[in-house]
């Protein structure tokens, strides 16, 4: 046994938009499993999550990784935030996906969630002339070249961090506004495409902070004839994996269309900014599921289509997401 370094991270209570904290707790390693790391706590007060006369609040450990920064035993730990008495905070919104993951396990549901974000410096983007624009948008998707593509020191460093901590990474790439990329997490069932995504970010902000640049997560981080940012969440049940299971995928489309109201508003803040019809998005007002279309709400990809099955992209869900929340209703809309 000996000391060992733990990162509790954790969701504040921001409005719109949640934020990452996370601090680091001194506890004998190394860790074997969840229950081996004690209980914790912070003052909400200063996380929006708390009044300043009764601000204590508890992290509950719930999930963990090796930590890729720290190397040795070191360990990453997710938490859910509760209150002083143990029961669930509101700003915690993972206690609702585990139950409902639960109700539908028979449902077998995977997530695979692309995960779109812009670096910036100061108030530019990362590799745009100071004061100005750079060439329209078009070269940049998938680029090569110090003049196509901005950071990928920061997004090499990302990956391998990823992959250390035995995260399910599976891509990455340069996206279509210079300074932007992408990475892809899964597929994996929902409670840890949760974790794992929100490890992920954490470990994004941690590793850009050296390099001092920034990433967010905005929708719509420049206006303007430029890309957003979004979150595309692709989504299947065992029924969709299985033979024939492109119906069971053009059935679940169907019932999103009915829900529409309700996803987005938990698909994430200001993404009406981004959802305009325009840049390979449906408008926000507007549902529709298509083969192959990118401009669709939900796309039925090529693979599902060449195989009769397989899964589902729902390309409504921003990159400011809280995957907790989208997750939890993909599950509950297509498997009821």
């Amino acid at each position: 046994m000996g000391n060992i370094k733990a990162e509790y991270i954790w969701i504040d209570g921001h409005q719109p938009t949640a934020k990452l904290r996370s601090k680091t707790k001194i506890i004998d390693g190394p860790i074997s499993s969840v229950d081996k790391i004690p209980i914790w706590g912070f003052d909400g007060s200063s996380t929006m999550q708390a009044e300043g006369t009764d601000s204590d609040c508890m992290l509950k450990p719930v999930y963990f990784v090796p930590d890729p920064i720290r190397s040795g035993d070191n360990i990453l730990v997710m938490n859910e935030v509760c209150l002083p008495d143990g029961s669930v905070h509101k700003s915690n919104t993972r206690t609702r996906l585990v139950e409902i993951a639960e109700k539908y396990k028979d449902h077998d549901p995977w997530f695979g969630i692309e995960q779109e974000y812009t670096f910036f410096i100061g108030r530019s983007p990362l590799g745009w002339p100071e004061g100005g624009y750079p060439a329209p948008q078009g070269p940049f998707y998938c680029g090569v070249g110090a003049d196509e593509v901005f950071g990928r020191d920061i997004v090499e460093e990302h990956m391998e961090a990823c992959l250390e901590a035995g995260i399910a990474f599976s891509g990455i790439n340069a996206e279509v506004m210079p300074g932007q990329w992408e990475f892809q997490v899964g597929p994996v069932g929902a409670t840890d495409a949760g974790d794992q995504l929100w490890l992920a970010r954490w470990l994004l902000y941690r590793i850009a902070e050296e390099y001092g640049v920034n990433a967010t997560l905005h929708p719509k981080p420049v206006k303007g004839d430029w890309n957003g940012a979004g979150a595309h969440t692709n989504f299947s049940t065992k029924a969709m994996r299985e033979n024939g299971g492109i119906k069971v995928v053009e059935a679940a489309c169907e019932a999103l269309g009915k829900k529409h109201e309700e996803h987005i508003a938990v698909y994430g803040a200001h993404n009406e900014e981004r959802l305009t019809g325009l840049h390979e998005t449906c408008s926000i007002h507007e549902f529709r599921y298509d083969k192959n279309d990118r401009g669709a709400s939900i796309r039925i990809p090529m693979a599902t289509v060449n195989a009769g099955c397989g899964y589902l992209e729902d390309r409504r869900p921003s990159a400011n997401m809280d995957p907790y929340l989208v997750c939890a209703a993909l599950i509950e809309t297509c498997c009821a």
